[in-house]
């Protein structure tokens, strides 16, 4: 038994896009898979469990299909992973993870005895289903549908019915197992309701694209997080600190130039004052 400072490796993304039919989450999945793998969408694979809807996007790239026909249960799913796996696809798409919570639903519905304590007899099989998604070598975006619900809003002088997503038809605790939730809404914008990368948190809603996949893979790929980042950023006392800590640490520092160049015009200006005031004897570098 022994403490260790934490260190995280290269990652596996294990992430989940939430919305309405027709938010367009089955393609914003394929675009972040697209960006996961640099453009080789022969590693990935869409376990279609929405009646064939994956191929409707083959224009996105020759990835894989593996039409996951009824019943839907966890076990299905675990079997259809590892065909994956074994595959060596290194994104999997669930398109959709509903279907095993409505499959779920179902099957404690038709347990005999009482209701309360056949729930034991449900959680092993999800737990099972949510660690084979957690423990896979591979990067999984699964999609969830949301219960519905209209609300009336005003659109050119007139109130119209609008659709809005409301709960993910998912175990209520499902979001708490993954690093990302993007909630997309009807119009197709996406909003981080979870994120432990910090790349989208607090950030205003955007369109999903490849870039999003690019993003997130630069995080699973550096071994330094954000937060520690920004910690050396301040630490910099001179620019030549600053470029070898942006040339050594090229993929997250892309994601934070911003704070490079504020670090940067700082010392600047530290080295423009002292070399103004006669304090010191540091070179006028730009």
């Amino acid at each position: 038994m022994q403490l260790q400072k934490s260190k995280r490796s290269k990652a596996k993304i294990k992430m989940a896009l939430q919305g309405p039919s027709g938010s367009g989450k089955t393609m914003s999945a394929i675009l972040i898979a697209q960006g996961l793998t640099n453009g080789d969408m022969s590693k990935v694979a869409v376990i279609d469990t929405e009646n064939g809807s994956a191929n409707l996007y083959a224009h996105l790239g020759g990835y894989n299909v593996l039409n996951l026909e009824i019943p839907h249960s966890p076990q299905r799913y675990i079997e259809a992973i590892d065909v994956c796996i074994n595959a060596g696809i290194e994104v999997i798409i669930l398109d959709s993870t509903s279907h095993c919570w409505d499959f779920l639903i179902d099957y404690h519905a038709s347990l005999p005895g009482n209701s309360f304590t056949n729930w034991s007899k449900i959680t092993p099989m999800q737990k099972a289903f949510v660690d084979k998604i957690l423990n896979c070598n591979a990067h999984v975006i699964a999609t969830m549908r949301v219960k519905q619900d209209y609300v009336i809003s005003e659109k050119n002088g007139k109130m119209v019915p609008e659709k809005v997503g409301l709960k993910a038809i998912q175990r209520d605790e499902i979001s708490y197992e993954f690093t990302i939730v993007f909630d997309i809404d009807s119009k197709h914008f996406a909003l981080a309701s979870k994120d432990r990368t910090l790349l989208f948190e607090g950030k205003p809603q955007f369109l999903i694209n490849t870039h999003t996949g690019k993003k997130i893979l630069e995080w699973c790929n550096s071994t330094i997080t954000k937060s520690e980042m920004q910690q050396k950023i301040v630490e910099c006392m001179t620019i030549q600190e600053l470029s070898d800590l942006y040339k050594n640490n090229l993929d997250l520092a892309k994601s934070m130039e911003q704070e490079f160049v504020n670090k940067k015009n700082l010392l600047n200006n530290l080295i423009t004052n002292t070399s103004t005031n006669g304090n010191g004897t540091y070179p006028h570098t730009s």
